[in-house]
């Protein structure tokens, strides 16, 4: 039996092979610093999600002003 190129079980081969990668970077770099990073990646994309948010938000607002004059 032949599988296609891109079939579910090389894709869970290649996600268990980047786990590993980063375990390894873990302890090359140190537990300390990978959790700064980690850390800093959150806050970072915590901006990002908040920036949009605000700016859906004041854009909905704007244009139910703009109906009201109309």
């Amino acid at each position: 039996m032949f599988r296609r190129h891109g079939s579910k079980p090389t894709i869970a081969l290649w996600m268990l092979v980047a786990v590993a990668d980063v375990a390894i970077l873990a302890v090359a770099v140190g537990l300390v610093t990978m959790l700064l990073v980690a850390a800093g990646a959150m806050l970072v994309a915590g901006g990002v999600a908040s920036a949009r948010r605000l700016q859906r938000r004041t854009g909905s607002q704007t244009s139910a002003v703009l109906r009201r004059r109309a």
